[in-house]
């Protein structure tokens, strides 16, 4: 694997919302987005994996297009070079893009061979990760959909379940795929287990891209078609390829489950001997966490007292539990969720219920990330408006200008560069300027250092569409 023709094109679907751990994931800032079991993100994590360039091609990640600059900050952070984002305009669920990045990949290579993993995962072993694709990547090149199977633990009825059958003909690591099924009842995820030789399907998927592509053709050609027609007409959108609304919307929402593996009989399983966790609900980080003599996670800002097996995490104010057990318990700066550990499943349910009655927090995060850096509202009221603002060293806002409000700015620490008008004046830690109603401005960090700012707002009306960008280095203007 160590030829330029042989390397593998890892592939990142990073479209997910992550629902199940509500409140810590948003639609705006997802579970893949964040550092759920060590310092690096499950995305960052999941990247690093697929890092070896004797083994590996360029990234691509094809992603939600609210995430792109948080994503692509999070990849340059840990040295990935080059990566291709993908844009995706709306969720379709796994084939779609699925079918864009082997689209992709066969247009690169027309021998490609395709590695396709979900941002969401935990795999603790790289080194046995590796050694598994290396087993795999021989079987898919010989022409086979090639799934890697996990060993069940628990009947958990949201995965896939893979039957496999005799070996390969000179692949003593390789299986037959007798049947899959994908996300049984409870009840035949139990009867299963009972009977065993079945294995979860990892959702990690190694094949030739023109496989994938011929296979979609045969038995799902309307997402084919509609991922085909996104890509004709996606244009470049900085460093980012923004896939075409219309053609990409007009394909069916279906995972690559549904729409290939369950139809096709080009199937191979190859067992996972790595450890695995699908991050799909709090109950998993409790399994994974550290814990106390009595059972207990503790996170952040978290006291456990007469508590047992719970886990307890906050990002923002004091958690303390007392008399209680089996507990998920979160907290950040705006939201709590309080769940029994045993029912925590259904979180999605609730965050549903709160979008229905247009609770913000089901889907916005205080801290509002943007490609400069981020805000996060700390305090309002009738006609005014306090934010903490952050913006990363070289960055600036776009230059704007507001119908209904003045600001006032207050640099906390750094340097800011301000624009007002005409004028460009430095203001350091401690200083102060008035931004007036209706005036062009612009906020710029030239320094090396965060800049941080309190700006006040105060005006008639103060929501976020109240802006004009007359010059941005994002393309939003």
């Amino acid at each position: 694997m160590s030829t330029r023709g042989s390397r593998i094109f890892p592939v990142l679907l990073s479209g997910g919302a992550g629902a199940r751990l509500w409140p810590a994931s948003r639609e705006s800032h997802p579970k893949q987005l964040l550092a759920l079991t060590e310092d690096l993100t499950l995305l960052q994590s999941a990247a690093a994996r697929v890092s070896d360039p004797a083994r590996f091609q360029p990234l691509i990640v094809v992603a939600n297009a609210e995430h792109r600059f948080t994503i692509a900050e999070q990849l340059r952070v840990i040295g990935t070079n080059d990566p291709l984002i993908v844009l995706e305009p709306c969720g379709r669920n796994t084939a779609a893009p699925t079918a864009v990045a082997a689209l992709l990949a066969r247009d690169l290579d027309p021998d490609a061979v395709i590695l396709v993993m979900p941002a969401d995962h935990v795999v603790r072993d790289t080194g046995a990760f590796l050694r598994v694709v290396e087993t795999a990547a021989p079987i898919a090149r010989r022409g086979a959909l090639v799934l890697l199977g996990v060993e069940p633990t628990s009947p958990i009825p949201d995965y896939g379940y893979i039957l496999p059958g005799a070996p390969l003909e000179g692949e003593a690591d390789g299986y037959e795929v007798v049947q899959f099924i994908e996300k049984p009842s409870q009840a035949d995820a139990k009867a299963m287990l009972g009977e065993g030789g079945r294995l979860w399907n990892s959702g990690l998927l190694l094949a030739p891209a023109q496989l994938v592509i011929d296979e979609l053709e045969r038995h799902a050609p309307v997402v084919l078609a509609a991922a085909k027609q996104s890509l004709e007409v996606a244009r470049r959108d900085l460093d980012f390829v923004r896939l075409d609304e219309a053609a990409f919307a007009a394909g069916p929402s279906i995972s690559i489950d549904h729409a290939l593996t369950e139809r096709s009989d080009r199937l191979a399983v190859v067992k996972a001997e790595f450890d695995w966790t699908d991050v799909g609900a709090w109950s998993v980080l409790w399994a994974l966490g550290h814990k106390s003599a009595d059972g207990n996670v503790l996170i952040g800002e978290a006291f456990a007292e007469a508590t047992t097996n719970s886990y307890l995490r906050s990002e923002g104010p004091l958690v303390a539990t007392l008399g209680v057990r089996d507990l998920i318990v979160v907290a950040t700066t705006d939201a709590v969720l309080v769940a029994d550990r045993g029912a925590e499943q259904d979180v999605g349910r609730v965050v549903e219920l709160l979008r229905a009655a247009g609770r913000e927090p089901a889907t916005q995060a205080r801290q509002v990330r943007r490609p400069w850096g981020s805000y996060e509202s700390v305090v309002s009221g009738e006609g005014f408006q306090v934010k903490r603002i952050t913006v990363a060293p070289g960055c600036k806002l776009s230059l704007q200008s507001h119908a209904h409000r003045a600001e006032h700015w207050v640099v906390v620490s750094g340097v800011a560069l301000a624009t007002i008008g005409d004028a460009e004046v430095l203001v350091k830690a401690n200083e102060s300027v008035f931004i007036p109603q209706g005036a062009r401005h612009r906020l710029a960090n030239p320094g090396d250092q965060p800049l941080s700012v309190i700006e006040v707002q105060s005006g008639d009306y103060l929501g976020e569409d109240d802006i004009v960008r007359f010059e941005d280095d994002y393309a939003r203007a």
